[in-house]
């Protein structure tokens, strides 16, 4: 068997280590007897694994003790109306649009409550970050959205622009969490699905501040309730017990590779070689993104010939290199290069495209 070398924005490409283990483990479990898709998520088997997810990620991130950690369901997409719900409680928010998903986020909340549009580069096609004179902030907002990473426009929110604006900090990092260390003490929320960096779809974490705890209505539902689902562990109905697994072993995965500033090294020079790629392409290749803010993990790129798409795709598939269709809102193309494509495969992407480019420029 060869393996791709997969550039997926989502569901995305899994440390070949980690498949393996989960492979090994798949039937027994530490010698259960049974696999982990089997075990009670009640049984002391799961809470041992769960447990060790939770610190491991306590430690990746440094997450400070007055934070909830929550693994739950629904994806990013549920947090979009679970976020208001849980803390807007009566007041209004305000959100930047960076990008599709930024604005997806935007408009779910209005279905919510009073939520407005702070700011928004949609007119300039997503390709940069909006300035500090054009970000209208309302000082008793009961939080900030911001979306740090867009995964189809490409756009990052630097480390060094994220600033205390006196409300709470609620950020949608579901293509780049665990790709560089956050200061996570500078939000009043996170959240992310974890097809990207984390894990297979299907689980969701959320990390919280105490003090956002407890502000929903008593009319939403349980579930929805970060509050409840923080006193239940995670647990008010069955979590997703094999996403969380395999969460904890990409958990460990990274701790082997010695931790977010590691990892963080490698994707910088991930993402240079292929930027590099694309700016010294003589124009064959082009991004649109402000170079300020470029995103590490997610980088589209049209070609100068749009009548060569298929054929870079039909190639590059050919020569194992897969998934680099950009989202149909924005066509061209996209290597999602997470955590888990390693230097060898972008480099193969590289070298790829710099022939693509020579044979057809």
């Amino acid at each position: 068997m060869s393996r791709i070398w997969n550039f997926s924005a989502g569901p995305a490409a899994l440390p070949e280590e980690v498949l393996r283990q989960a492979q090994e483990e798949l039937l027994d479990w530490h010698g259960a007897g049974c696999s982990v898709m089997e075990m009670s998520h009640r049984g002391k088997e799961f809470m041992s694994i769960l447990d060790q997810a939770e610190a491991d990620l306590r430690e990746l991130m440094g997450i400070p003790a007055n934070y909830k950690v929550l693994f739950l369901q629904g994806g990013a997409t549920q947090q979009f109306a679970q976020i208001p719900m849980n803390l807007l409680a009566g007041r209004s928010a305000d959100y930047i649009v960076t990008g599709s998903w930024s604005k997806k986020a935007l408009k779910e909340a209005q279905r919510i409550g009073d939520v407005r549009c702070a700011a928004t580069t949609e007119s300039s096609g997503f390709n940069r970050l909006p300035t500090a004179e054009e970000i209208k902030l309302d000082p008793f907002a009961a939080y900030l959205h911001v979306c740090t990473n867009e995964t189809i426009h490409g756009i990052e929110i630097p480390a060094q622009r994220i600033a205390d604006t006196g409300v709470p900090l609620v950020a949608d990092m579901s293509s780049h969490i665990l790709s560089r260390p956050v200061p996570v003490e500078k939000f009043g929320l996170i959240y992310a699905g974890a097809q990207k960096n984390i894990g297979p779809s299907g689980l969701t974490l959320v990390i919280i501040r105490d003090d956002l705890l407890g502000m929903a209505p008593l009319t939403i539902p349980s579930v929805m309730d970060y509050a409840v689902m923080a006193e239940n562990g995670s647990m008010l109905n069955t979590p997703p017990t094999y996403g969380i697994y395999m969460a904890g072993l990409v958990f460990q995965w990274l701790k082997k590779q010695g931790g977010l500033a590691v990892i963080d090294a490698v994707n910088a020079e991930k993402a240079r070689i292929l930027y590099e790629a694309i700016d010294q392409s003589a124009g064959f290749y082009h991004n649109p993104v402000d170079p300020d803010c470029r995103s590490r993990m997610n980088v589209p790129f049209t070609l100068a010939q749009p009548e060569l798409d298929a054929a870079f795709l039909d190639e590059s598939k050919a020569a194992g290199l897969v998934s680099l269709k950009g989202h149909k809102s924005v066509g061209g193309m996209r290597a999602s290069i997470y955590n888990a494509v390693p230097l060898a495969g972008v480099q193969a992407l590289v070298d790829f495209m710099n022939d693509f480019a020579k044979r057809n420029g």
